[in-house]
């Protein structure tokens, strides 16, 4: 276990709800978590444990050959139970998990609890290296008995986490007592971090920043204390040598096996910010229907990149996949295909044209994603509802209409949501008014739906005031409820 000192845990209280339920459990318990690269999952266990166990760590390393794993092990067998002595490596992953049981049933505290940290679990198991097997075995046959044990798995490839211990076949085949999918920080808990790092922002500049880097922590780490936000996101992404200014290209090679595939994905998918077909997708991306394919959208899935939409009065058929990583998306938009040795300038692009589409669609995601807050705003915490979009294409400008979030709602109640990110607060015309009032009776008329519409606005900036907002708009709401 790192020695380090670590800042306190913000947010994730579901997650730490679920750690001190294995804490106070008595009985064994086998957690498997994973997360994208720099979601945080090292930190939460050393965070949370580390003050409350004995923790045993062993952390993985990329392309390192069996016999530096097994190094890696035996000098965390030394820091944990003999500090300062040389421990002699062991010639096998069984071996070492022998060792590692005898240390245990000798260990002075045996009766406290003990967190067994397998860290980046993926480059210890390497092909024919014998360390899943290994650990296998030992779950199986010794640690499954031990009430005080906590065996944790963590890895930031997903694709390896799902087929070899989530959804293993294998010796661990239903073994796992908990898991954790750990996603990016929600916005509230964002604003926590950087708080906590002296990183003040008003809310529309931290949604800003937000639809950059998304709730990524090791990227809002990265924030520098004092700058404006476009002085920050240039210094991230847009200096040669930027922390971010490469960190796409390493993404997926860190996340899955076949990188290459799932960046061609996840290009194809920026392409159509509204959401792409699966047949329309595997064309784009040069994808054959079958396994392979089912298997990259479901870990791009798992993984937190993309969302399957099922638009509204459809069934599973007729899903279709949108990117809703932030990071991927600004990188596609506006880093991919820049000279990487010339700097940019994020306070010139912010000002063009270009801008405003990016970020009204930005905002279409974000609130997606974040839907459940919208939930609670409306007072709709507790009623039973489905999130989904809807278009209707005809020959006539009247026929067509495109609503890209609706809350179906099980109070008889349909909230059609328009989600508007401004600079300025929002006005409505007389023009948009009957805009609005065309496209929800085409929904209506062509849904043929009983249930009452509810038109919610959505803003950054506010609403004025005037006489077509009152008349049109049934609920407004501001980005205060996205921090609550």
């Amino acid at each position: 276990m790192a020695k380090d000192k670590l800042r306190p845990i913000g947010g994730r209280a579901r997650e730490q709800a679920m750690l001190q339920q294995l804490l106070a459990s008595s009985r064994p318990e086998f957690l498997g978590l994973y997360g994208r690269r720099r979601v945080g999952k090292t930190f939460l266990v050393r965070a949370f444990f580390g003050p409350r166990a004995r923790v045993f760590e062993v952390t993985g390393r990329c392309n390192a050959s069996l016999p530096q794993s097994l190094r890696i092990f035996a000098d965390a067998m030394a820091d944990t139970f003999h500090p300062g002595a040389d421990w002699a490596v062991p010639s096998s992953w069984h071996e070492a998990f022998r060792s590692l049981q005898r240390e245990l049933e000798h260990a002075r505290e045996r009766k406290k609890k003990w967190v067994l940290f397998f860290d980046e679990l993926p480059w210890l198991a390497t092909h024919k290296s014998g360390c899943r097997e290994a650990l296998e075995h030992f779950w199986n046959s010794w640690g499954s008995k031990q009430p005080n044990v906590i065996l944790v798995v963590c890895g930031s490839s997903a694709s390896w986490m799902l087929e070899n211990v989530i959804h293993a076949r294998g010796g661990l085949h239903n073994r796992l007592t908990q898991t954790i999918r750990l996603m990016p920080l929600s916005l509230p808990e964002a604003q926590e971090l950087l708080l906590h790092r002296g990183v003040k922002l008003t809310p529309r500049q931290l949604i800003e920043l937000y639809l950059a880097v998304g709730g990524v922590p090791y990227y809002l780490d990265l924030v520098p204390r004092g700058m404006s936000v476009a002085q920050a996101i240039d210094t991230l992404c847009f200096r040669p040598d930027g922390p971010l200014s490469s960190e796409f290209e390493h993404l997926f090679a860190s996340l899955f096996t076949d990188s290459e595939l799932y960046r061609r994905v996840t290009c194809a998918l920026a392409q159509d910010r509204r959401g792409t077909s699966r047949n329309e997708l595997l064309a784009a991306a040069g994808l054959r229907s079958g396994g392979g394919a089912n298997r990259a959208l479901r870990n791009l899935e798992e993984a937190g990149f993309i969302q399957t939409v099922i638009p509204f009065g459809r069934t599973s058929r007729d899903r279709y996949y949108r990117l809703i990583d932030e990071f991927s998306l600004f990188h596609q938009r506006w880093m991919a295909g820049r000279n990487p040795k010339k700097a940019g300038d994020w306070s010139t692009l912010r000002s063009s044209p270009r801008f405003a589409t990016w970020s009204g669609l930005a905002f279409e995601s974000f609130c997606t994603k974040h839907v459940d807050r919208l939930q609670h705003a409306l007072g709709i915490g507790g009623v039973h509802t489905q999130a989904s979009s809807w278009q209707a294409i005809g020959s006539a400008p009247e026929q067509g209409a495109q609503i890209d979030l609706l809350i179906d709602r099980a109070d008889d109640v349909i909230s059609v949501c328009e989600l508007k990110h401004t600079v300025n607060p929002f006005v409505i015309t007389k023009g948009y008014a009957e805009a609005l009032k065309r496209k929800l009776a085409v929904f209506q008329a062509s849904t043929g739906t009983r249930k009452a519409l509810q038109l919610v606005l959505v803003t950054t900036a506010g609403l004025v005031d005037n006489a077509h907002a009152r008349e049109v708009v049934d609920r407004h709401v501001g980005i205060e409820a996205f921090f609550v």
